[in-house]
């Protein structure tokens, strides 16, 4: 038999502090929308607590019928009311305050304003609670509040002490009881229980253990040979360990390892990078019966054929060697001394690939970049977890394993073209050379951006975030073509949290034309609060491509999750023929790529 116990406690009122987004300030109407509560735990001296946030639990109407906006907690400086609260679908308690106009208000209104101040904490009383989580290792019990009250929101200088958890400066609150419930219960084993005989199948457990133990090592020795770490499936092996913890071990030993282990380089010194020259080499394609030509640029060809050698491949051009790419930034950015500014193509600004990513806005908004790849990649991802069961007395747990797939990437070539005049390129200028790389870096920069977002995994092309398995979609109902609403847009970030994918790198990437409406359309006919302000959408940064070429298209997600990968070297070739009754040569520059989503769900498009 068991005893249930409950146990009470002697409280008033409780303070919780925020941080308030200037952005959501109007100066007009003299408000301001902001965060009260959350389901963060907060630790009090009985233990951490958690504010319950469905509608049962929370009571809002001393806030919805016109609560007291306070400076810190003191009842008698009142400086404002709270027009509206609200519990929101992230299970988020917001509020929308309006200011009065007292030679007081006015004082702290504008500190709001100017950022002063920009503490925010709400005042709340606890009635029930239930014990959630008991911890025996630390001691610190976890609660949840089943029954609780905001009823003043206060602008602060300094937030209140979350870890006493007393207001202890709201003096005209009494001490109160709150009951605990399901506090603990003490065991206490039936005479029958007692004096009951205990059997074992020893036979049986004896089997049951053989087979298990089969099982175990056979799904290590098989994740081991999977992934090549036989050596580490040994160790685990003989250790006892399980084959989850095996599992656990290899996708923290994968995820930091780089996909290539051999460098990409193919050694050359700081010397020859800076003689490498693109236009020598350009010049010598376009002219192979010229000998002068082809000599001045033998050791462009000299490293071009190491480069091919390395990587498997023969370019259709010249191969330009990853040490170049990477190592011209190098030397840029290094002092005199180790010739900063005595060797003339020293000067060139920026290495062929940094110039990509920067005008990728993928990149600007967080996306994984991996570089030097060589070969085809699969990059472990874990689909699911083990599960727990409730079971009865004596009974059996269930059994289960996480679930992992891959993520694969291969490489897929993109090429662009820059059209230059003969004249042009018979320059030896250093700015000349800085041009052609920079530009033919643009051409290649604008294919590989728009393919990250839109790219359909057809023809040889990667498949980006538009079209990758997993991600949500939210049609907008305007009759306007990707007019989203406010309600859509919370839809689009719903569309993420529910899959638990609302972390990283989250913003709002769309096109011009979109980002126009954006900033120009109001929440609500009477806010006067337009949904793009300072270039955030609901606190996320709003980034505009007109890669993005749907018309209204939206995209909102973790961009650390979109992957984009660049294998070793750039082929560059040079086409006489097409532009020659104009003089003109055309230079084209090969790049293998690929696009890869990690998680589908950690991303949302609307339209």
């Amino acid at each position: 038999m068991s005893k249930r116990k409950n146990k009470t406690i002697e409280a008033s009122s409780f303070h919780r502090g925020f941080d308030l987004d200037k952005s959501a300030i109007s100066a007009d109407d003299r408000t301001v929308e902001l965060a009260f509560s959350s389901e963060e735990p907060v630790e009090r001296w009985f233990g951490n607590e958690i504010l319950d946030h469905s509608e049962a639990s929370v009571d809002l109407g001393r806030l919805q019928s016109g609560g007291a906006v306070l400076v810190d907690h003191d009842h008698s400086d009142h400086v404002g009311v709270v027009e509206s609260a609200n519990i929101d679908s992230d299970r988020v308690g917001r509020a929308k305050v309006r200011f009065g106009r007292s030679d007081r208000a006015n004082e702290i209104w504008q500190d709001v304003v100017d950022g002063i101040r920009h503490n925010v904490s709400v005042g709340y009383r606890i009635n029930a609670m239930k014990l959630e989580e008991t911890n025996k290792e630390s001691g610190l019990d976890t609660y949840r509040a089943t029954s609780w009250s905001p009823f003043e929101i206060s602008f602060v200088s300094i937030p209140a002490d979350s870890s006493v958890g007393v207001g202890r400066n709201d003096e005209v609150d009494e001490k109160r009881s709150i009951t605990i419930e399901n506090l603990y219960e003490e065991q206490e084993m039936s005479e029958e229980v007692k004096t009951a005989p205990i059997t074992v199948d020893v036979e049986a457990e004896r089997a049951q253990i053989r087979k298990d133990e089969v099982k175990r090592i056979g799904e290590i020795e098989a994740l081991g040979s999977k992934f090549d770490a036989q050596d580490v499936a040994r160790d685990f092996i003989q250790s006892g360990k399980s084959a989850d913890e095996f599992r656990v071990s290899l996708l923290a030993k994968i995820g930091d390892a780089k996909p290539v282990v051999e460098s990409p380089e193919i050694g050359m010194t700081e010397t020859e990078v800076r003689e490498f020259s693109f236009m020598r080499a350009i010049n010598a394609l376009a002219n192979p019966n010229d000998k002068r030509a082809r000599e001045a640029a033998s050791f462009e060809f000299e490293a071009s054929r190491a480069a091919g050698d390395k990587y498997g491949k023969d370019p259709q051009g010249i191969m330009i060697p990853v040490d170049v790419l990477r190592g011209q930034r190098d030397l840029n950015v290094g002092t005199a001394t180790a010739g900063g500014n005595t060797v003339a193509t020293d000067l060139l600004a920026d290495s062929f690939i940094d110039k990509l990513d920067n005008a990728m806005i993928a990149t600007r908004a967080g996306a994984t970049i991996l570089r030097d790849l060589q070969g085809n990649i699969a990059i472990p991802r874990q689909t699911g977890g083990a599960s727990s069961y409730w079971v009865a007395e004596s009974g059996a747990i269930t059994e289960s394993a996480a679930a992992f797939d891959q993520v694969t990437m291969s490489p897929k070539t993109v090429g662009a073209f820059s059209d230059i005049s003969r004249k042009l390129l018979l320059q030896s200028s250093i700015d000349v050379e800085n041009f052609v790389r920079n530009d033919l870096a643009l051409r290649l920069a604008l294919a590989i951006d728009n393919k990250a977002f839109e790219g359909d995994g057809t023809n040889n092309t990667p498949t980006g975030v538009v079209n990758a398995s997993g991600v949500g979609s939210v049609a907008f109902a305007s009759a306007t073509a990707g007019a989203a609403t406010w309600g859509e847009v919370i839809d689009m970030e719903s569309e993420v949290s529910q899959d638990n994918a609302l972390l990283g790198n989250l913003a709002y990437i769309t096109n011009a034309a979109q980002m126009g409406y954006l900033k120009q359309t109001k929440k609500d006919a009477g806010s006067g609060i337009f949904l793009v302000e300072g270039g955030q959408l609901n606190g996320y940064p709003v980034l505009v491509s007109n890669q993005i070429s749907t018309a209204g298209q939206m995209l909102f997600g973790n961009w650390a999750d979109l992957m984009i990968g660049y294998w070793s070297g750039v082929d560059i070739n040079v086409d006489a023929s097409t532009g020659s009754t104009s003089g003109t040569l055309r230079i084209v520059a090969l790049q293998d790529v690929d696009v890869a989503v990690r998680h589908g769900e950690s991303f949302s498009k609307g339209v």
